[in-house]
């Protein structure tokens, strides 16, 4: 048996290599659009929860949905209270926006770490509440705005907030009632500038 001309050989050999880099460089991209639709998953799981924080209610209450956002053990942290439990999240929830007529939260800047099974999350909110008509500034505004920090974790159903811990850098209106006095809820926060002469 003769063996096989040399430069066939070094043919054989660049093409074995050069399959070695495009299987390397496909176990790459793998990686990298797996880490990108993780990503995405729990990008639209934090709008999902926002979204809901406004339509929670448009049928009447609710008791179904926090099963779409939260793990069954979730902690979730506000100035206006905490929960500890997924099977909470419904009531605290309705109960909270029912002091308004209608609220618009909006969220941006998604900082979103994925490692694993595990995402770190912030991101940050601005969010409008109109007073009822028989509140304490009758069809005025509440406006907040701060961050959210928390954790998502993968389950058998999809990404789920396992922890939520929303903090309150500034407000402006009057508060919701029953609830905290704006004036606690701002205590550590920088009181606005005002141009002189006003």
């Amino acid at each position: 048996m003769t063996s096989p001309p040399l430069d066939r050989v070094d043919t054989l050999s660049a093409l074995h290599s050069e399959l070695d880099s495009l299987r390397s460089e496909l176990d790459s991209l793998r990686a990298d659009f797996g880490a990108l639709a993780d990503r995405a998953a729990v990008a639209e799981l934090i709008d999902r929860y926002i979204t809901l924080l406004d339509t929670q209610d448009d049928h009447g209450f609710d008791p179904a949905w926090p099963a779409t956002v939260f793990t069954p053990d979730c902690r979730l942290e506000f100035p206006v209270g905490a929960v500890e439990g997924r099977d909470q999240a419904a009531a605290f929830h309705h109960d909270r926006k029912s002091r308004f007529a209608r609220t618009h939260h909006l969220a941006a800047n998604y900082g979103i770490h994925v490692s694993g099974d595990t995402a770190r999350v912030r991101v940050h909110l601005i969010a409008s509440h109109v007073h009822h008509e028989d509140g304490p500034d009758p069809d005025g505004r509440f406006d907040i705005g701060g961050y959210s920090e928390g954790e998502a974790v993968r389950t058998p159903g999809g990404w789920r907030l396992h922890r939520w811990r929303f903090r309150l850098l500034w407000s402006d209106g009057a508060g919701p009632r029953p609830g905290p006095d704006p004036r606690e809820l701002r205590s550590s926060q920088p009181r606005p500038r005002h141009p002189k002469g006003r």
